[in-house]
């Protein structure tokens, strides 16, 4: 009897709280998007730091493969994947400082500087007139989404053999079409008004294995999905008005090796 009162208390208690956070949804948690980091969701491989139990960036439960919050530190099953509903795409062309030489993120060089017609084929990497490496990046800006109906902002980039599933997944995009039941015509859905499961895949060369991105279309949105395409569409309009941005690149960034004389490697980096 003593428990069954308890319990009921536990559950007044419960909805009182509940009540009390839907009343002062927001209060004292917003902040100037200038502040906000919009994470990377990227994938382990396995010299990544978030696997090596000796590194400080080691996420426990982690595992190569696994897909992770470069923020929060969240992970996700690679094998399971996860839904997204994409927003927005840009190519962005990024400098990096050789491993052999310190290693480090230099910053971006715009599309339309000259620099990028300027260089030069080493093995399967580009290099600069002035020794560093020119990487470029397709990245999706996207919302996650979560079993319970909930979402998170993040962008998930593709470099080196991850542009090519980037290429076919705009390729599939750009293909989609519904008919619109009133007038008959098919039309091409818009980007935030589709769902997709992303998820780890093995690939192979001649000079070794890493994961990397799949990517299968599930649905259209639902009626009852209408307030994550609304959340998505706002995202996509923040992007275009320069109010949201990616997470900065680190500067200098830790080895896989747990050993502070390591070279510096990204935490997404494959040898090829």
């Amino acid at each position: 009897m003593g428990n069954a009162v308890a319990n009921k208390k536990s559950a007044e208690l419960s909805t009182d709280i509940l009540d009390d956070i839907f009343e002062t949804a927001g209060e004292g948690a917003s902040f100037s998007s200038d502040e906000m980091q919009i994470p990377f969701v990227r994938l382990l491989q396995a010299m990544s730091p978030q696997i090596n139990k000796r590194n400080a960036e080691f996420i426990a439960g982690a595992e190569q493969g696994d897909a992770y919050n470069n923020v929060t530190n969240q992970y996700w099953s690679g094998e399971k994947g996860i839904n997204i509903i994409p927003c927005f795409q840009c190519t962005e062309y990024l400098e990096f400082v050789p491993r052999d030489l310190g290693g480090g993120f230099k910053g971006k060089i715009p599309a339309s500087d000259p620099l990028i017609n300027k260089t030069r084929r080493e093995g399967g990497k580009e290099i600069l007139p002035n020794g560093n490496e020119l990487v470029k990046s397709d990245q999706h800006f996207c919302l996650i989404l979560d079993d319970e109906g909930s979402y998170q902002p993040a962008v998930i980039d593709m470099k080196s053999s991850g542009l090519k599933v980037s290429r076919r997944w705009k390729t599939n995009i750009s293909m989609l079409r519904v008919k619109n039941p009133k007038s008959g015509e098919l039309v091409q859905p818009a980007l935030f008004a589709t769902i997709w499961r992303m998820y780890s895949v093995e690939e192979s060369n001649d000079q070794g294995t890493w994961n990397n991105w799949a990517v299968e279309h599930v649905r259209l949105v639902t009626p009852e999905d209408r307030p994550l395409m609304l959340a998505a569409k706002s995202f996509r309009d923040s992007i275009l008005a320069g109010e949201a941005k990616a997470a900065a690149e680190p500067t200098v960034v830790s080895g896989g090796s747990g050993d502070s004389t390591a070279a510096p490697m990204r935490d997404d980096e494959i040898p090829f």
